[in-house]
Parts: structure tokens; sequence; C-alpha cells
């Protein structure tokens, strides 16, 4: 993945109008490859949580408020971006001369970063109700993908290591 053209990660995908508010995403991204295929990433903070509090039934935790609001907000913002931006995308430079890339557009991938695994660990162990909980839900979510910080804070490093070997 990379930023579109070296800008901010942060991109307005549908402009503020009377019908219609505006929808920023926190990166818009692009694949890497032969071809380019556009990425939207919703980044909350390692400290939201995961779960509500308390079992909704035994042995069953519900997605926080946060959690299932931040991924029907991404969900939201692609949508919006499906039915807005054309299937191919041919940006400009800064000048306004296009720089011969082109990116599409069709049914991107996005994904949330969003709490930490810890939130599932106790004093004595892992509470497998709320790992399951979340897992299911995680499993269940194709778009967006739901990634904690300190999985990607791992895969980062794993990266970086092996990178410099």
């Amino acid at each position: 993945l990379s930023s579109l053209d070296d800008k901010k990660l942060e991109q307005v995908v549908q402009g503020h109008s009377v019908a219609t508010n505006g929808k920023r995403v926190d990166a818009i991204m692009k694949t890497k490859g032969i071809i380019s295929n556009l990425c939207f990433i919703e980044i909350k903070t390692h400290e939201t949580d995961l779960l509500e509090s308390k079992a909704y039934r035994s042995g069953c935790w519900a997605p926080s408020k946060e959690l299932a609001g931040a991924i029907s907000q991404v969900q939201g913002t692609v949508a919006s971006a499906v039915e807005n931006l054309s299937n191919k995308i041919n940006p400009n430079d800064k000048e306004g001369n296009p720089t011969g890339e082109e990116i599409f557009n069709y049914q991107p991938k996005s994904y949330l970063v969003i709490g930490s695994m810890s939130e599932f660990v106790s004093e004595n162990g892992v509470n497998k109700d709320k790992l399951r909980s979340f897992e299911l839900l995680r499993k269940n979510t194709s778009n967006p993908e739901i990634i904690t910080f300190d999985e990607l804070y791992e895969r980062a490093r794993f990266i970086v290591q092996h990178n410099q070997s």
C-alpha cells in the first residue's frame, strides 16, 4: 500500500453540499502492483474497546459501540466512494498535469485499525469467550478487515526484521 501521489493520507471522498455531508477517511491509499486499486483505512486508538464491558448472554460478548460504529463508518465511506467516484481514476500532479497512473475503484478493500488483543487477557490467562466472540465477528466481517494495533505492530516488526537480513 502507498499514499496517493504523496498526498496526505486523510482525504475527503465525498464533497459537502446542501444535500449531503462530506465523508472523510483517515487514510485513502492505493495498492502497489501491476494494477493499483483504492484502499480505505479507518484508524481508531489502541485503547478503543473491542467488546462491551458486560456479556450479552452467557459466553457471548457483543461488539463495543465504538467497534460497531467504526465498521459502519468505513462501510459507508466505501459505499460513498463507489457511488461518487468513477471506476477508474487518473490522478493529476500538483500543477494539474496527468501523472499517467490509473487507479481502479471496484469495490475497494478497507481496513479498520482498532483496539488491542490485550483486552482479552486477564491476570490468569485469555478469556476464551471474549476472544471467540471477537474472532467470530472479525472473521465474518470481510470489509473492513479488522486489525488491532498490537497485530499491526507485530506485522510491521516482522517485515522490518526480515528486510534487514
